[in-house]
């Protein structure tokens, strides 16, 4: 199988970006501890919208990406999130093909 790529831009409320990466902390220590089939999961601040951030993530195969999406703690986060995103993510998913580190 081959691996899985995500690439998400979440949209903070006004102002409120850094709460919502503070909101994210429980999730990223999840999947560092739990996910060893999550390859990267990288959460980044975008360089011209102070209210954007951008998560890179990288799965060794569907299951992962599957296994991860449902898990309890994502459940959870979405919660957490509520307060400070101004809509839902915009999701991309993607297989990566060719490129230095695959």
């Amino acid at each position: 199988m081959s691996k899985v790529s995500v690439i998400a831009k979440i949209t903070a409320n006004e102002g409120q970006r850094s709460d919502m990466i503070a909101a994210m902390g429980t999730m990223m220590e999840h999947v560092e501890a739990n996910e060893p089939d999550t390859l990267k999961y990288i959460l980044m601040e975008d360089g011209q919208d102070d209210d954007v951030v951008w998560m890179y993530e990288e799965y060794t195969d569907d299951e992962a990406f599957q296994a991860h999406g449902t898990s309890d703690t994502m459940k959870e986060l979405g919660a957490a999130l509520r307060p400070y995103a101004a809509g839902r993510p915009q999701v991309i998913v993607c297989n990566p093909v060719r490129g230095k580190g695959l």
